[in-house]
């Protein structure tokens, strides 16, 4: 069951791709939502297909479930790419207005995923270690990483929307950051770079809208966003 949903994303997700290439905003407006509800649906067959993988709880942390097998689902997981998929139905549109909602719906995500990160627990530092050994420093080098990005974008993005666009743009790019951070602090590689590719997609989106138009700007941030969320589901369900 999960393959036919891993294969059915894959399949989506290439459409996507080849109607971004394309500039058929019609195909796009089918394929690009389609493409994140089909990966919406491998952690749901996964966890159809052996609910030991489930962590039925929206505030615990990983552990051996029965026979060996460890949680690695969480609630948030879900709620993560819901919000993805509304921020993807959010974003067809170029208008300010939307693309400020959309923001709202991807800020959520995120935040969701800090849960999800948190909820799957023991990891490059330890579930309740994060605020020792490296951790800190990580977290210091994120966020002076994103202020540094924010100098370059938000001039522009007050001039489009003022400061009801500059503030929560902000927010996101601190909060993304934050996310990044405790996607390493769960020690999977494919996480954290699902995590890293992810953080890719939302600086092109940002440079491409609010700095300069980058050649394959679009396809460039769709090829990178699902391919990063792809790899974030798989790292949790390894």
């Amino acid at each position: 069951m999960t393959y036919a949903a891993w294969s059915l994303f894959a399949v989506l997700a290439l459409a996507d791709w080849v109607a971004v290439a394309r500039g058929s905003k019609r195909l796009e407006t089918i394929f690009k939502p389609a493409a994140t509800l089909a990966l919406l649906a491998v952690p749901a067959a996964a966890v159809a297909s052996d609910p030991s993988t489930f962590l039925g709880s929206w505030h615990g942390t990983m552990g051996t479930v029965g026979a060996g097998h460890v949680a690695v689902v969480s609630p948030w997981l879900f709620v993560a790419l819901a919000f993805g998929l509304l921020g993807d139905v959010l974003l067809l549109s170029d208008s300010v207005a939307r693309f400020k909602a959309g923001l709202a719906a991807f800020l959520v995500g995120h935040l969701a995923y800090v849960l999800a990160f948190a909820a799957v627990g023991a990891g490059m530092w330890g579930a309740t270690d994060l605020a020792t050994g490296f951790g800190p420093w990580i977290f210091v080098a994120l966020m002076a990483a994103a202020l540094a990005f924010t100098q370059q974008v938000l001039p522009n993005a007050w001039k489009s929307g003022g400061p009801a666009l500059a503030v929560p743009m902000a927010t996101y790019t601190l909060v993304i950051a934050t996310m990044l951070w405790f996607a390493f602090a769960t020690g999977l590689g494919l996480v954290a770079l699902g995590a890293a590719i992810f953080v890719a997609s939302d600086s092109i989106l940002a440079r491409d809208r609010f700095v300069a138009p980058l050649p394959r700007g679009h396809l460039l941030v769709m090829i990178t966003y699902l391919v990063g969320q792809a790899l974030i589901v798989a790292g949790l369900l390894r």
